[in-house]
């Protein structure tokens, strides 16, 4: 059900300062429905030919709970004109290590930025790492590109350390700040070298969507190349919290369901969340603390669907603004020169597995998010299921502006044009490297509050006739679902009341592929030892560090019986020294390049190189 009519532009009433607001409080700008004046600007063809970049980042957005049906303006510019990529995953289900990852071209355990506060994470960790000279928005610059950037940067990049320092790499900025990044009709924008802007009583992604025309109106006035990122927080919950420079287990937040605009507050009264199999169903499922969640009853399922509906609400704003960003590219003469991406900065579930509305875990409701791209030689209309990550977006960025990938990078560029998707669907990875330290925490008014035993690493393997999500956590349990038989992810194959390596858990009876299940994991925790510690080039082809004869690329290939012994006998396995929350080596258990075999007659890795 879509909302009734395309609306043109947006029209918001101006807001005077009130007695209420902060000192520092400016009203905002009249916001009318006319077009850009373009009278004092150049034609595209005279400022460059070098494309432009929009990248639209939202909060918490899902692919599995179908947000993307309820968006017409995303449908009109994005899908029905670009290239919708279904397989596409973050490798860190938690917004600021997901988008440092997203920044960086790193996974999280090299960029060791793996919480959304300190000590492990949130802004204040991203500047200790020493990221603040060495990620996206420098590099462009270095490469002649004009960045703009308006919305959420990362958590805990507050309103008392914006300035320590200021982010690097941004021809324009305004931040949104904590600790009212998250609240929909209070939030603190912060512009360049300013000090912070409270408004109180307007809706946030409004306010967002002023300060990107305006950005966007700079850019082209500038006529040079440029990338400009608008990062909404809709769809995330409205939270309230304090005490948000201290680590997140003494922070006292109150959570509950996204705000919409008034104008959408009345929408998709009647829609529920998707009633699937794995939703509040009869039987748990997973492991850890999950297994141990009650089943919801009515009026907790009843609160949850309300929730969604107001995910879905708030999410209208944000459609809008991508209309509002298409109008001005079209106008401007430059929409054929500029690649439009969108996409968000990690999944979200609400009642499968009879979880309470968040993220944080690996399931496909958390990990697999949208991510469509429409530019030059974009096919239009095409849906393509080749996996991507978050990390591969940096070197897909780079490579659009003609720049290439950094050598410390550990993903691999998207490819864009038919030709190059084609070519993907046979020679490209087939894995996702995915990791998690520390809490989960359930969202709204039914959360029982943090829980902490949330610490696993994981991956994904999508290819030729298989689909398997794999994991190992800290407390020894493992996973393993066959999604093209269990989609939902309700039959873990390894499932076992004890706590031990996967050799010791009584195995299902049933085979993968025609084979044993204990030979498809060997080969999937194999797989996992190597990307769970894994840098650069190894990330994107962890095959070739098992057998650097280059004889094995994908896990069929590693199926093969002379294999057998390698895997099933002599090789590591991947565990945990203990459960900590965030990442500390000596925890981690063995590493690969100090414990890991190689196929050459056994002989250590470390040898080799």
């Amino acid at each position: 059900m879509y909302r009734i009519g395309l609306l043109l532009s947006l029209v918001i009433a101006a807001t005077a300062t009130s007695a209420k607001d902060a000192p520092f409080q400016r009203p905002l700008q009249q916001v009318t429905s006319q077009s850009p004046d373009l009278s004092e600007l150049q034609s595209h063809e005279e400022i460059s030919s070098r494309p432009n970049v929009v990248f639209i980042l939202t909060d918490d957005q899902d692919t599995h709970l179908n947000s993307l049906d309820y968006l017409p303006y995303v449908k009109q510019h994005l899908i029905d004109r670009g290239t919708y990529y279904t397989k596409h995953f973050c490798t860190i289900a938690l917004c600021c290590p997901s988008r440092v990852s997203l920044w960086t071209g790193k996974a999280a355990h090299n960029t060791n930025v793996t919480d959304v506060s300190p000590p492990y994470g949130g802004y204040p960790k991203f500047i200790q790492q020493g990221l603040n000279s060495n990620y996206l928005p420098v590099w462009l610059q270095n490469a002649g590109y004009n960045t703009y950037y308006t919305g959420k940067l990362f958590n805990s990049h507050t309103i008392e350390n914006y300035d320590k320092p200021f982010p690097a790499g941004f021809t324009g900025s305004d931040f949104l700040l904590d600790p009212y990044t998250y609240q929909y009709y209070n939030s603190a924008f912060q512009r360049n070298r300013d000090v912070p802007i409270r408004h109180q009583g307007s809706y946030s992604t409004d306010i967002l969507a002023e300060k990107a025309y305006g950005f966007l109106d700079d850019a082209v006035s500038a006529q040079n190349p440029f990338f400009l990122t608008i990062a909404p927080v809709a769809p995330h919950s409205n939270v309230k919290f304090s005490g948000h420079d201290q680590p997140i287990q003494d922070q006292i937040v109150g959570f509950d369901t996204p705000l919409p605009a008034q104008r959408h507050a009345h929408l998709f009264p009647d829609v529920k969340i998707p009633r699937t199999d794995h939703f509040n169903p009869e039987k748990p499922s997973g492991v850890s603390w999950i297994r141990d969640l009650p089943r919801q009853n009515e009026s907790n399922v009843a609160y949850n669907d309300h929730f969604y509906r107001q995910r879905l609400r708030a999410l209208q704003a944000v459609d809008e603004l991508v209309d509002g960003i298409f109008s001005r590219l079209e106008q401007y003469g430059i929409l054929d020169n500029t690649y439009v991406f969108y996409s968000t900065d990690n999944g979200y579930h609400i009642g499968q597995h009879r979880l309470q509305p968040g993220k944080e875990c690996g399931f496909e409701e958390d990990i697999n998010i949208p991510l469509i791209v429409r530019g030059p030689s974009v096919p239009e209309g095409v849906t393509t299921d080749i996996v991507t990550s978050h990390t591969d977006l940096a070197s897909t960025f780079l490579q659009i502006i003609g720049e290439k990938a950094r050598p410390d990078s550990d993903g691999l560029a998207i490819p864009l044009t038919e030709n190059g998707i084609e070519e993907a669907k046979s020679r490209r990875h087939e894995h996702v490297n995915v990791e998690y330290w520390g809490f989960a925490l359930g969202e709204g008014k039914h959360s029982d509050g943090f829980y902490w035993n949330n610490t696993y690493k994981a991956l994904r393997v999508v290819g030729g006739g298989y689909n398997f999500y794999y994991s190992v956590w800290c407390n020894g349990e493992h996973e393993l679902y066959n999604l093209n038989d269990d989609p939902h992810q309700l039959k873990n194959l390894l499932a076992s009341d004890r706590n031990s390596a996967y050799e010791d858990v009584p195995l299902s009876s049933e085979t993968i592929l025609r084979l044993p299940i204990s030979k498809v994991v060997s080969r999937l925790d194999s797989l996992l030892f190597v990307l769970k510690s894994c840098k650069t080039d190894t990330c994107v082809r962890p095959w070739h560090a098992l057998h650097p004869d280059g004889d094995v690329s994908s896990l069929a290939d590693a199926l093969a019986s002379r294999f057998d012994r390698f895997y099933e006998v002599e090789q590591q396995r991947v565990a945990f020294s203990r459960c900590e929350q965030g990442y500390i080596l000596d925890a981690e258990g063995p590493q690969f390049d100090e414990s890991g075999l190689v196929y050459r007659h056994g002989v250590r890795w470390d040898h080799w190189v």
